[in-house]
């Protein structure tokens, strides 16, 4: 084998007489682990989102008083749409990156500004861990403040 054909075979050995040259068999396109697409659905990284948003100390609710009411009552008709983990939270997802918006009921007395941070840090924690995306913003509307007297807007159910 001349030097040009062992350079175009990906091989930079020389052939000596008497030496068997052992095949390489190069197959697929590198990494096993690297061969195809993955694609995260938005209801995926929205159900992240809701649950590291609700793990979050101060966060009463997800969702806007009137989002929670129609939810409550959607959660309990069979064949409804849209879980109750993803209510408040919309999520662009594109190939790498994904933007939040979450909208939350925080509990009296707690501080906004540190229940927004902290829900931030572990929504973003959460999203990259589980799904690789880069987080590039989450956006936090604070819809209510929950009163320690207030009663929750969810009806009680019918049924015991």
């Amino acid at each position: 084998m001349s030097d040009m054909e062992s350079h175009r075979s990906g091989q930079d050995s020389i052939d000596t007489p008497g030496t068997v040259k052992p095949q390489t068999v190069r197959r697929g396109g590198g990494a096993p682990g690297t061969r195809g697409r993955t694609t995260i659905a938005d209801g995926v990284v929205e159900k992240i989102t809701g649950m590291a948003a609700r793990d979050v100390a101060g966060v009463h609710a997800m969702g806007s008083g009137m989002s929670r009411t129609f939810g409550a009552v959607r959660d309990r008709v069979p064949g409804g749409t849209k879980s109750g983990v993803t209510r408040g939270v919309k999520a662009e997802v594109g190939e790498k990156q994904t933007a939040l918006d979450l909208e939350i009921v925080v509990e009296y007395g707690v501080s906004i500004a540190d229940v927004a941070r902290d829900v931030r840090e572990n929504v973003v924690a959460a999203v990259e861990r589980m799904t690789g995306l880069e987080v590039v913003e989450v956006n936090i509307a604070v819809s209510d403040v929950k009163l320690p007297d207030e009663e929750d807007e969810e009806p009680e159910p019918r049924i015991k």
